[in-house]
């Protein structure tokens, strides 16, 4: 793995989303090759035509509401190039990864993590000098 280094949002890369605030076990869904788990309370995101969930304690420590179930990630993230393919345990469950693709971290220990393809990285994240 390449050196981990600290990264920002850019501002103009808001999400849209909901929490899933009923009364539900949640549900399993298959995204980046694995299953997937969502549980009550966590939130449903879409991030420019991609959806995925969010950990209930997770989003609302790393997001902000910029507007009507719009938010901008408003917390520094930490990431890595994958030098080879693999994969990271998430509050979710597992994601697979392809060398090249970022491993990215919600926090500097490298505990809260998920994978990202090195294109769509780039285009959401810049350097936080």
């Amino acid at each position: 793995m390449t050196r981990r280094q600290r990264y920002k949002r850019k501002p103009d890369q808001y999400v849209t989303a909901v929490q899933l605030d009923l009364d539900t076990p949640g549900f399993t869904y298959r995204k980046w090759g694995a299953e997937q788990h969502c549980k009550r309370g966590d939130w449903l995101v879409n991030n420019a035509g991609e959806t995925y969930t969010v950990d209930a304690q997770v989003f609302p420590r790393t997001y902000r509401q910029v507007g009507p179930g719009v938010y901008i990630k408003a917390t520094p993230v930490w990431a890595e190039m994958a030098e080879r393919a693999g994969s990271v345990r998430t509050k979710e469950g597992v994601s697979h990864f392809e060398a090249g693709d970022y491993l990215v971290f919600n926090d500097e220990q490298g505990l809260d993590g998920y994978c990202i393809k090195a294109e769509r990285f780039n285009a959401l994240y810049e350097r936080d000098e």
